[in-house]
């Protein structure tokens, strides 16, 4: 009798290592986006990311271990493994080897391991819908903290926390970066006060991009802004907004300073007056040339992590992620890179081609969000050293742990779970109605 429960012991077991890494999954996340060290005096000296980002990799590696056969790690997974292991390779080659070492170790660390525990824990539609819920609604409250404080640096609003979210241009560029996520949660099935809470967040963001006077950031927010009305009113069927967009677009500029068109004119005139720019167009510019140079004359394993500002003279990074991956990591590292956001766009097509996708709307809208949020990533990479930061990588392993959710394959027609009948799902898009709880996702 007691060896026939052995089986059962063992699951429950598992299903406990799973639920404990998916929590301190969803800890780490919330620490690194809502930033309560910023918020709470004292909470600074404990490093609660490091402490939790460890209670989930051991996590993980339990939850792995007790797992029946071998686990397989996703291609892009493995590509990303051999981007960490090339900037290891290239530590002991580096112009500044014990910075090198602290930035691959203490920075860039962090992101492939979180794209390893999104891509390997989140094994349901709602894992996945309550990570990317907390990084979106971080972004939209630290937006509207930000607004509310109104705290400037010349003249520029600027994050009401720190992090990557203080500067003005790093908070735009994370705003513009997040506001598609935000966009997909507004048309999440549902009514009520949720579709308020982000109507009005998605109102503050595009108000707070406009605030910090950020080029790059309303660069990347117009690539945003034109995909989204692609994908949620022209492929969506939602034409209405087209035209809510143009009247909202039409008031945004009635009410703009003048000098903001100044600051938007100098992204091709440079210098001019009341344009707030200070230079910093033509010290981008000699930074992003700068970054070429160091990478065709270091083109194997590149100057290091975190040295292409020490080499540079100035100190700055080359405010471009791709430039700046080819000039510290050699050309490799940057064709790893570039490989790894293929295949995320390759997940998000694939997901579209699943029956899942047909007939979930969350799968469908949460599907669109993330192309969105890609390719604003894309735009938002040319202006913004990222490669570094977690945000990224949080992007590309929503990606595949969408892909591997819906391909899943679902139970047999007229058969859900536990036996019984499954729910009938509605393939309509856009129609507001609750989303189908399908049987392969419970």
């Amino acid at each position: 009798m007691g060896t026939q429960t052995i089986p059962a012991v063992k699951e429950i077991k598992q299903r406990r290592r799973a639920r404990g890494a998916y929590l301190a999954l969803e800890l780490l996340t919330a620490l690194y986006f809502f930033r309560p060290e910023d918020v709470i005096p004292g909470l600074n000296y404990i490093p609660l990311a490091k402490i939790t980002g460890g209670i989930a990799a051991i996590a993980l590696v339990l939850s792995l271990a007790g797992k029946k056969g071998k686990t397989k790690f996703p291609l892009e997974v493995k590509l990303l493994l051999l981007f960490f292991a090339w900037y290891c390779i290239s530590i002991p080659f580096a112009y500044w080897r014990s910075g090198a070492l602290v930035t691959v170790t203490s920075r860039l660390s962090k992101g492939i391991m979180v794209a390893i525990m999104v891509s390997l824990i989140c094994e349901e539609l709602w894992q996945l819908k309550r990570l990317v819920w907390i990084q979106a609604a971080a972004v939209a409250g630290q937006t509207a903290l930000s607004l509310a404080i109104h705290h400037t640096q010349g003249g520029r609003l600027s994050g009401a926390l720190g992090g990557v979210f203080e500067n003005p241009n790093d908070l735009a560029i994370n705003i513009a970066l997040n506001w598609p996520l935000c966009v997909a949660f507004f048309f999440m099935p549902g009514r009520g006060i949720k579709k308020l809470f982000w109507g009005i967040g998605l109102l503050m963001m595009l108000i707070g991009v406009q605030m910090t006077y950020s080029r790059s950031g309303f660069l990347a927010l117009a690539v945003a802004g034109i995909l989204a009305l692609w994908e949620f009113a022209v492929r969506g069927r939602r034409m209405y907004l087209v035209v809510v967009a143009a009247l909202l677009g039409v008031a945004m500029l009635v009410a703009s300073p003048s000098h903001y068109f100044d600051r938007l004119a100098s992204i091709v005139t440079g210098q001019q007056d009341n344009s707030l720019d200070r230079n910093s167009r033509a010290a981008r510019k000699e930074l992003l040339i700068r970054s070429l140079d160091t990478a065709f004359r270091n083109p194997f394993l590149g100057v290091g992590a975190g040295n292409f500002e020490v080499t540079n003279g100035s100190w700055r990074v080359a405010h471009n992620t791709y430039t700046e991956i080819a000039a510290e990591g050699g050309f490799p590292a940057l064709i790893l890179f570039l490989m790894v956001v293929y295949r995320s766009m390759g997940n998000l097509t694939r997901v579209r081609r699943t029956e899942a996708y047909r007939l979930d709307p969350e799968i469908q809208v949460l599907t669109g969000g993330l192309w969105v949020a890609l390719m604003a990533f894309l735009v938002g990479a040319l202006f913004a050293s990222t490669e570094y930061s977690m945000y990224p990588y949080y992007l590309f392993s929503y990606t595949t742990a969408l892909y591997l959710i819906a391909s899943r394959k679902p139970k047999p027609k007229g058969e859900g779970a536990g036996g019984g009948p499954a729910p009938a799902a509605s393939p309509h898009r856009g129609s507001g109605q609750a989303a189908p709880q399908l049987a392969w996702m419970r």
